[in-house]
């Protein structure tokens, strides 16, 4: 198969509806919900193709991280907890935060430790 050169590819894709664009950008960061994709140095390319338009992202560092969301919990649960686990507070706080402030978990958990 032949190969195509870019201004042939720009060409074909122009006869065909779809146009290409590159951007130049210095960082993509993509974020979701529990991390966040920090992208260096990126080749941004964009593909409009009916109405629609497509981001092709490649780069040369990639960076992950995610996000451990603290969860608040009342004074009032960890006293319940520790009540009926029969464990002081800061055990009773830490069986809390490790299930994401569900009380019956973290009674269950520091019952089945005893």
């Amino acid at each position: 198969m032949r190969r195509l050169s870019p201004r042939e590819a720009k060409r074909l894709l122009q006869r065909m509806g779809m146009s290409m664009k590159t951007i130049e950008a210095n960082e993509v960061i993509i974020k979701a919900k529990d991390m966040e994709i920090i992208i260096e140095n990126p080749e941004v390319t964009v593909l409009e193709i009916q109405g629609q338009k497509v981001f092709q992202i490649s780069g040369e560092k990639i960076t992950e991280k995610s996000f451990v969301k603290k969860v608040q919990i009342p004074e009032e649960d960890v006293i319940l907890v520790a009540q009926q686990a029969n464990v002081s507070l800061e055990k009773a706080r830490a069986a809390l935060e490790q299930t994401g402030g569900d009380l019956a978990q973290a009674i269950l958990l520091l019952s089945s430790q005893k």
